[in-house]
């Protein structure tokens, strides 16, 4: 089991109900944030329980019981839930009003989207996540929010980054201003890739080869360190930048991993919304 607390994050117990947060953005009122665990909801199987996706495994019924859920530990409804339509890009859509309910309870009218940013107000806007990287992001002074499902090709082509240079140009946001987080996801002992992979990110950026190992015919990516470091130039100050440090596959009684479970697993969620 994770520990209870440590200087980056909390786990809260509700009843059956397990969910974590950043102690960096818990002492912002005006902030609502959390990432899902597998423990909660009311999924069966290999989705038990807390699931919002791989509908293949599981209900509709159940999945929108669960985002119900979901909104209880928000103080949202599903009325006011936007989540991300994600395919490994680095787009980045900007949320308003016109969009509530997309995903959830209404059909999303876009495609390829893998950010989501908004600074409308109560609209909690979702990312799903079973190993890949969610990495959240918060403008106390513009008061804007941000998510980003960040997997291995998003890392790769610096949605993170991405991110940034959006809330930069859509708010007015200043670099050195927003905190950012990131969520459980692959440790590098566990993202193992081939060659081919290895050399995509060697051919990116000679300065990724400090966050690669090659151990036999594998090469292990620290994707984390990758995200931190592009974050850190992009203008994010070192000390707004927290990482849970926890291994989705390394604790898969805690968390859905898509390594972990060979592919037959739920989804978790990392959700945010300005209150």
């Amino acid at each position: 089991m994770i520990k209870e607390k440590t200087e980056n994050y909390q786990l809260h117990r509700e009843g059956e109900r397990q969910y974590l947060t950043f102690l960096q953005l818990d002492k912002y009122k005006e902030l609502k944030h959390l990432f899902t665990t597998r423990h909660g909801g009311v999924s069966e199987g290999h989705c038990a329980s807390w699931n919002f996706g791989e509908r293949h495994l599981d209900t509709a019924e159940n999945i929108l019981q669960n985002y119900e859920i979901l909104g209880q530990a928000l103080g949202a409804g599903t009325d006011q839930m936007v989540t991300s339509a994600q395919t490994h890009t680095t787009n980045i859509k900007v949320v308003t009003g016109a969009d509530r309910g997309k995903g959830v309870i209404r059909d999303r009218d876009y495609t390829d989207i893998d950010g989501l940013v908004t600074d409308e107000r109560n609209i909690a806007i979702i990312t799903g996540h079973a190993d890949c990287n969610a990495i959240f992001f918060f403008d106390p002074v513009k008061q804007v929010i941000g998510l980003a499902h960040s997997g291995w090709r998003g890392t790769l082509a610096g949605i993170g980054t991405a991110m940034i240079l959006k809330m930069e140009q859509e708010y007015g946001c200043g670099p050195s201003d927003i905190i950012a987080g990131i969520g459980p996801s692959l440790c590098q002992d566990c993202f193992e890739v081939d060659e081919d992979v290895a050399q995509a990110f060697l051919e990116a950026d000679e300065g990724n080869r400090q966050f690669c190992e090659r151990r036999g015919c594998k090469t292990h990516i620290d994707l984390k360190g990758i995200i931190r470091r592009d974050l850190h130039a992009a203008g994010l100050k070192p000390g707004n930048l927290s990482d849970m440090e926890l291994c989705t596959k390394c604790n898969k009684e805690m968390f859905f991993s898509h390594r972990g479970h060979q592919g037959r697993r739920g989804l978790m969620v990392a959700a945010m919304m300005l209150v």
